[in-house]
Order: structure tokens, then sequence, then C-alpha cells
């Protein structure tokens, strides 16, 4: 599966931009060059856009912040792990047990995001009257970073005993 994204037309055109080339050969920067962080980078911005706009749909339905928030939520989590298992992580396992164990950690990290994310829009949006769109994407950017960290060290991170393929 790594092989056959490794060699889709996106990946190959996104590692060919200038920036990219340019970051890979960058001592410190190389290192975050790797095929999981630009996945990851990829499904987040993916996931991002999908919770964004669910979020101003929501919006223009006339609901509120905290409930806009909420379902743009679910719907971004939902389709986050599948793509984080299957694309990011690549995690073949779906065994119950491994479903549930993935599940569980995916969930909880993304609740604990939610309620950051919750707080920054309720603070800036409700209370500070500050720039809705821009807000919820400094936002988002800032739940992406904490959710790959909880996604690679706590869900789909190698269970002891488990080999590296």
């Amino acid at each position: 599966m790594k092989d056959k994204i490794l060699n889709s037309g996106l990946l190959r055109f996104l590692t060919g931009l200038k920036i990219c080339r340019w970051a890979a050969a960058h001592p410190l920067l190389g290192k975050f060059c790797s095929y999981e962080v630009i996945s990851y980078l990829i499904c987040g911005v993916l996931t991002t856009a999908l919770d964004y706009i669910v979020h101003f749909v929501c919006r223009g339905l006339g609901l509120s912040t905290g409930l806009s928030l909420t379902i743009a939520w679910i719907s971004a989590v939902i389709f986050a792990y599948f793509v984080n298992k299957i694309f990011v992580f690549l995690s073949t396992d779906w065994s119950a047990g491994t479903l549930a164990h993935e599940l569980t950690g995916f969930v909880s990290c993304r609740i604990a995001s939610y309620f950051m994310n919750l707080a920054i829009m309720l603070v800036t949006v409700d209370v500070l009257h500050w720039n809705e769109p821009l807000m919820k994407l400094l936002s988002g950017i800032l739940v992406m970073i904490v959710n790959y960290f909880g996604s690679k060290l706590l869900v789909f991170g190698r269970r002891k005993g488990e080999i590296e393929s």
C-alpha cells in the first residue's frame, strides 16, 4: 500500500515542488520530509477542509458556533480515523481488538483537541469578536499538530512485540 501511495501522481507532484525539494535537502526540515509526515499533512488538510466546510454550512443554516463546531468535529473525526489508519500510519489490522484500541485512543485524543478548539473559538469569536474564518483556520492548524502527535504516539504507534514492516 505504501508503495502505491508513494507512486501516486499527487505525491509525486508535491515532492517535485521546489519548496519540497529545498525542505528535503535542508538539515533540519529534511527530517520532516518523511512519507508519514507528508501523507499526514495531505490528509490533515483534507480533514481540515471538511471540518471548515461543515462548520460554515452549519453556521449558514443559523446554528450556533458551538453546535456548528460539534457537528463539524464529528464529521472530521470519522473521516480522519479512516484516512489516518489506511494512508498515514498504514494500519492494516481490522480485528475487533485493534479497532477497539485504535478507536478508543483516536477518539480520546480528538475529544481533547475538540475542547481545545472549542475554547479557542468561543474566546476568539464569541467573546473577542475576532475574524471567525481566520480563527477557525488558525485553530485548525494548531489542532492538526496536536492530533498528529496524539495519533503517532498514542494511537497508531507500534505496540510492544509488533514488527515494523
